[in-house]
């Protein structure tokens, strides 16, 4: 692993040629009050089907080393204070519903096309079941995106696109909370410690020293995380991004995480992995604004959680969040919407099963059932 300096202006600028040009703004048509402060801050687009989608995909030439420098969109300065005047002029929609408790909008998603077979469906529609529950008792809002609105950032990189318009169009949000399809709420009760977060932008399961320290592509997890509304959030998606589009720089940005964190193997560039690195290069421009929470799980790996459910009924309760009772348990790896052949992937869709229903009995006891076991899709009443 070579020691990069830490603090580079640009951590991207060494492969990637800087450049003013703004391109493939991916910002959603906002409502006519947002629009009346935003004036020119952004623009929309129309929503290409999956077949325009995949044509402009592999029609478009691929983004060269040499070419002006990705970007997300017109390029904000203001956001804070065009936001706060927006929020001014519609009192309705207040960006906290309590003096302590933040407006809420948990984004997930799933690509445009069906997965490639049915049961793939099947637990895509499990999972925003599980989100939508947890929203509804939390009081949070929820967003489901299935379009790629960039085709240069698809795959790991399709959030970020979506993260920036949402910002734009729901000034009245105060944080996004990203949930990968393959995560779920496992603790349905838990409610997050908002008034810990009052003087930061993101929160994410991870430690600085894995990230600083360590360097590791696995000091933090993208797969779940919340990022404020604010203009710092919109300049950390604007460094981050450059790193991101599809071929030679996607590629080129993976060789240089190769030899920069530890433990990464080389492959094309993801978004985990440029977060860590842009951190890393940047750390005295982000890291007061970052949390890392490890006093509950924001993040747990399936392979740890999964098969530990009955103990954690027989000995704990929901509503700690930690890992007697996770609040998320995330099924990296196992890629619900692909192909299933092999015995990792049956053993990834039994315990997502299991995690599944280890949520839902929160819910079904609301009402008076239960699955018959946490491998069971049949209830039983209780009461």
């Amino acid at each position: 692993m070579n020691d990069h300096p830490i603090g580079t202006s640009d951590p991207s600028s060494d492969f990637l040629i800087k450049n003013s040009n703004e391109s493939h703004d991916a910002q959603t048509q906002a409502s006519k009050s947002t629009n009346e402060v935003l004036n020119q801050s952004s623009n929309s687009t129309d929503t290409p089907n999956d077949d325009e989608e995949e044509s402009e995909l592999s029609e478009t030439p691929l983004r060269s080393l040499t070419d002006p420098k990705y970007t997300l969109g017109l390029k904000i300065d203001d956001w804070d204070s065009k936001r706060a005047e927006w929020l001014r002029l519609n009192p309705a929609f207040p960006n906290f519903l309590t003096p302590s408790k933040p407006r809420v909008l948990i984004v997930t998603g799933s690509p445009p096309k069906p997965c490639e077979t049915s049961i793939g469906d099947h637990y895509l529609l499990k999972s925003i079941k599980n989100k939508i529950d947890y929203s509804r008792i939390h009081g949070h809002d929820i967003f489901y995106n299935t379009a790629l609105l960039d085709a240069e950032m698809n795959s790991f990189w399709a959030k970020l696109p979506v993260l920036r318009a949402l910002f734009l169009s729901h000034p009245e949000v105060e944080f996004l909370w990203w949930m990968d399809s393959d995560a779920l709420f496992t603790d349905m009760t838990f409610e997050l410690p908002w008034d810990r977060y009052t003087q930061y932008n993101l929160i994410i399961s991870g430690s600085s020293e894995g990230v600083y320290n360590d360097k590791n592509w696995l000091g933090l997890n993208t797969g779940i995380f919340l990022l404020r509304n604010c203009q710092w959030s919109l300049d950390l998606l604007n460094a981050w991004a450059p790193m991101g589009p599809k071929g030679p720089i996607r590629d080129e940005a993976g060789k240089r995480f190769a030899e920069f964190l530890s433990n990464r193997p080389v492959f094309e560039a993801d978004d985990q992995s440029a977060l860590v690195y842009l951190l890393g290069m940047q750390r005295d421009k982000w890291e007061d604004k970052i949390y890392f929470e490890g006093a509950y799980n924001l993040h747990t790996d399936w392979s740890i959680a999964a098969e530990k459910y009955e103990e954690m009924i027989e000995n704990y309760h929901p509503g700690l969040g930690d890992w007697r009772w996770p609040l998320v348990t995330h099924f990296v790896g196992c890629k619900p919407c692909g192909k299933f052949a092999d015995d990792t992937a049956q053993r990834c869709m039994k315990q997502m099963d299991r995690a599944f229903n280890f949520g839902d009995n929160q819910i079904l006891k609301m009402y008076g059932f239960t699955h018959n076991s946490l491998e069971s899709d049949e209830v039983e009443r209780i009461r």
